[in-house]
């Protein structure tokens, strides 16, 4: 019988004895802690998705050809642009799981293993040895089907100073090495989703310099190793009374975290990189591994904001603006810019190009639509911000007051519209301002806005992979093609060169 992995299955694995911490104690078990099991159950639904019978041949596949286990296809590594497109159509429905709310799910590691596997020769310049360990730790995990999380960047702290300078036990380095393998302390951020994920690829994505060699290390962990510790942020989820009166927040918190390193041993068969510079940096950049874990990003993206835009359309049918001229406007506007950002996904695959034998999206077109979604995120939700007006302030305070006959029933003269009954647009608005209101929609904006870098990081991708020969051989085409010389009268000399 084929195995494949399911919610149960994924729920039963988080029950390990990781070290989990929030409001000050460890928790039990994150599975059915207040703080995270919505969200738990939300990844535990990838799961229960992809194992239904109609989607098992959609979503998953046969990685070994042995009919033993069938993975999510988020971790085939395509040949060809079709096998691209089949398997970013399988990353959409479970992005359309969560609204395109839970920007790491199991299929976002998946994806930047995807593209560190197509350039293993690039681990090979550490050593054979450590290009063998992530082959097989690749293989692994792919069998398996598990769910991985990243800390890749180091704890915000004094900038001014280089990674190296900072404080000691701050920023995760090697500070010891045996026989058996490599043993780490100190932090990483921001370990998004972490608290149920299977595995902790640890990098560091940030640029190092020559001294810094301790800090050049990439390893893969189980999120039960032992001083390997978690501390959660504010959990949303905790604060969402209810599904109606929080959608968003109730059941797609998928949580960020410090972890912390507390003299962690990282046996040699799960180091994938130590002690160099610039491979710390290679494995990222020149395998097709940062493309391909943004690439994903930019396929959960293009969900969230069919849902924003869905959002904004029927906030004003709700309220009854929608054939208004100026609101047609900042709709077909909000529709436009969406419409690019899905053009930009299908570009980015049509011009891609093979590496290894393996598919591989266009660089620049995707950074290109990075630099663009950042700016353009925010703008979406000022938006619907403004498509709404008030109608996101004046709501019941919760379901509770739809109970009381008293309370239900000014809401009911209060809440009219001519598109859905007073408990229908109470619904749609407490929908829209978990989206772009509340604590949770902040969060959600200021991550769309930082998750790949700061702008001048993406846009510094963006000049890094341009084609500045071509467009400058455009330029040079048409300033060949005349000259001063054209228009110089007969027997006329000229001193401009002498000059």
């Amino acid at each position: 019988m084929t195995s494949i992995k399911t919610g149960e299955k994924h729920i039963d694995s988080l029950r390990d004895g990781r070290a989990v911490f929030i409001n000050g104690k460890r928790v039990d078990d994150v599975t059915t802690h207040p703080a995270f099991r919505h969200a738990v159950d939300s990844a535990a639904a990838f799961y229960d998705f992809q194992a239904r019978p109609e989607n098992v041949e959609a979503m998953t596949f046969d990685p070994d050809g042995t009919g033993q286990v069938r993975v999510n296809k988020a971790w085939k590594m395509p040949r060809d642009l079709d096998e691209m497109v089949d398997r970013r159509r399988a990353i959409t429905q479970w992005a359309e799981l969560s609204c395109g709310f839970m920007g790491r799910s199991p299929d976002h590691l998946a994806s930047a293993l995807v593209g560190q596997r197509i350039g293993l020769d690039v681990f090979a310049r550490g050593g054979e040895a450590r290009a063998k360990a992530f082959r097989d730790y690749f293989d692994y995990i792919r069998r398996e089907d598990h769910y991985l999380s990243y800390v890749i960047i180091n704890p915000q702290a004094d900038r001014s100073r280089d990674w190296g300078e900072q404080a000691a036990d701050l920023v995760a380095r090697i500070v010891d090495e045996d026989s058996e393998g490599i043993t780490i302390r100190g932090a990483k951020m921001m370990g998004t989703s972490t608290i149920f994920a299977n595995e902790l690829f640890v990098a560091n994505l940030q640029p190092l310099k020559p001294g810094e060699e301790d800090l050049a290390f990439c390893c893969g962990l189980p999120m039960n190793a032992p001083g390997l510790k978690v501390l959660s942020r504010k959990s949303y989820e905790a604060a969402a009374l209810n599904k109606y009166d929080n959608p968003l927040s109730y059941s797609f918190d998928e949580n960020d975290a410090l972890v912390y390193f507390d003299d962690v041993k990282v046996p040699w068969d799960r180091v994938f990189v130590k002690g160099d510079v610039d491979l710390a940096r290679a494995h990222f950049h020149d395998t097709p591994g940062h493309v391909y874990q943004n690439y994903q990003a930019q396929i959960r993206l293009t969900t969230k904001l069919k849902f924003l835009t869905g959002i904004a359309h029927k906030i004003t049918q709700a309220i009854g603006t929608t054939n208004m001229p100026p609101v047609v406007t900042q709709l077909g506007v909000l529709a436009a810019r969406v419409g690019m950002v899905e053009a930009a996904l299908n570009g980015m695959e049509a011009s891609g190009r093979s590496v290894n034998g393996y598919w591989v999206p266009n660089r620049h077109q995707l950074y290109s639509s990075q630099v663009v979604t950042q700016a353009l995120y925010p703008d979406v939700i000022k938006t619907i911000r403004e498509l709404a007006g008030g109608a996101l302030i004046m709501l019941p305070s919760s379901a509770e007051d739809m109970f009381n006959p008293e309370l239900a029933s000014i809401i009911g003269k209060t809440q009219i519209s001519g598109a859905f009954d007073p408990e229908g647009k109470v619904k749609l608005l407490k929908a829209a301002w978990d989206a772009v209101g509340s604590e949770f929609g902040s969060r959600h904006t200021q991550y769309e806005m930082f998750y790949a870098g700061a702008q001048f990081v993406t846009a510094g991708h963006s000049f890094r992979t341009y084609d500045w020969d071509e467009a400058g051989r455009l330029v040079q085409s048409l300033l060949s093609s005349y000259s001063l010389e054209d228009l110089r009268p007969a027997g006329a000399e000229s001193d401009v060169a002498a000059q």
